[in-house]
């Protein structure tokens, strides 16, 4: 993906799976090109980092989290574990205190194996993200491990959050 200086206007995914390259990746880029209409300008797939994203000196892992702050349009993604995100999620998120936070709007999206997690990215995303200067539209979304690849199993959300985030967006822009 390429990466360019944050901006309003930008739209960037952030994943927290400890395996690079997964099924959470592929589900949050597909929300965000669904939400954006584009491809996203950035995509921070958390595993790549390796042990940059526990120094909070790590310069590579800073830049990040100030695109991610800024950008306009931030789709969090994580595998559900234990009813809830990854903790190398959390530790990227923790950056964001201090004055640091995100500025537009956020997605919580959370991928699991059982709808008996379907209100985790709802109870447990959505208010850390909104905590760190989030706006986040709609409710969060939760998707089943099986049925990340069928679009079908986003049209109900995306039909209902869509032209909340576009508009979110438009107000952004001007």
């Amino acid at each position: 993906m390429p990466e360019s200086p944050a901006t309003p206007g930008t739209v960037a995914v952030v994943v927290g799976n400890p395996k690079p390259a997964s099924r959470t990746l592929d589900a949050a880029t597909h929300v965000a090109r669904e939400l954006a209409g584009r491809e996203p300008d950035l995509v921070v797939d958390l595993a790549t980092l390796g042990p940059g994203v526990l120094d909070w000196a790590d310069p590579e892992t800073g830049r990040l989290v100030d695109l991610v702050g800024k950008a306009g349009l931030v789709v969090v993604a994580s595998p559900t574990y234990k009813g809830t995100y990854t903790g190398l999620l959390k530790l990227f998120l923790d950056r964001f205190a201090g004055g640091t936070g995100l500025t537009g709007v956020a997605v919580p999206l959370l991928l699991g194996a059982s709808p008996a997690h379907a209100l985790a990215p709802e109870l447990t995303l959505r208010p850390v993200l909104t905590e760190i200067g989030a706006t986040v539209p709609g409710r969060a979304l939760y998707v089943l491990d099986k049925q990340y690849d069928d679009p079908a199993a986003y049209a109900d959300w995306l039909a209902a959050t869509r032209p909340i985030v576009s508009s979110l967006l438009k107000q952004e822009l001007r």
